[in-house]
């Protein structure tokens, strides 16, 4: 069984991050760039399919040069290849853009099981599994807790808010886990050796069909506008109950034009 596992990078959930003032992107310059948490389960995951199955793992990643650092991690895990998407052409995408050019990747790779994290940390939308999944014409099986593979038929445990969900389908599929799935592996010493040598292929916006307009910022279906600064917490006013502290509160939301 042949697996690819989508990993994002993403800025560090501790570093203070903001909206670049010239496009309003994320702005990535100066914060630490990691793997996304989230993406970690699924690797793990992909790796124990493997070791149960047999077949390979390819990781595959959208971003730009500085990617190549999480891929190489991934690859140490005990990945077997990788793919990097990346081209200036690429910078502003939006899930429904950036799911199309996974897409189109996914193609130049033979694949029976996508499997994702639930959400990336950075943007919290937990859409490019069901994007996929739509765009490819194959079953989602989402928020997977638990996995198994029969055959040509997965089958997880959905994680609900109440309990659990059975859910099964056929092969090919795009699956996302939750934390609770497993505990991600720490890359080995001969993992991080052996990393070095492992096949990462590289693809622009040309090599996936597409042209330079279909993706990018001024082509994205969803933009930031506006941004502000949020404001210091203001002292609140202290209304000294003398008797009339009603009247008084009464009085300063109908001020306010609060009642």
């Amino acid at each position: 069984m042949n697996t690819v596992v989508l990993v994002k990078q993403v800025p560090d959930t501790w570093a203070e991050r903001s909206l670049s003032s010239a496009d309003k992107t994320l702005n990535r310059e100066g914060v630490d760039a990691v793997i996304n948490e989230l993406d970690e389960y699924a690797v793990e995951e992909a790796l124990r399919l493997k070791e149960a199955h047999g077949g390979t793992v390819t990781v595959l990643s959208m971003g730009p040069a500085r990617v190549t650092e999480t891929i190489r991690k991934v690859l140490s895990m005990g990945v077997d290849a990788g793919i990097h998407v990346t081209d200036d052409a690429l910078h502003g995408s939006d899930a429904i853009q950036t799911a199309r050019a996974i897409a189109a990747a996914l193609g130049t790779v033979g694949w029976d099981l996508v499997l994702t994290g639930v959400e990336s940390t950075d943007a919290r939308m937990s859409v490019l599994p069901a994007l996929l999944a739509e765009l490819l014409g194959v079953a989602q099986l989402s928020r997977a807790r638990a996995v198994t593979v029969d055959g040509q038929v997965v089958r997880i445990e959905r994680s609900t808010d109440d309990g659990y969900q059975v859910v099964e389908a056929t092969l090919p599929a795009v699956l996302s886990v939750v934390e609770k799935i497993n505990e991600p592996r720490y890359p080995s010493f001969k993992g991080i050796m052996q990393a070095k040598s492992k096949p990462v292929t590289t693809l622009g916006v040309a090599d996936l069909g597409l042209a330079a307009g279909e993706v990018g910022l001024a082509a994205a279906y969803s933009q930031v506008t506006e941004v502000d600064q949020r404001l210091d917490r203001q002292v609140g006013q202290v209304v000294k109950d003398e008797g009339d502290g009603g009247v008084k509160i009464a009085d300063y939301l109908v001020a306010r034009k609060l009642v």
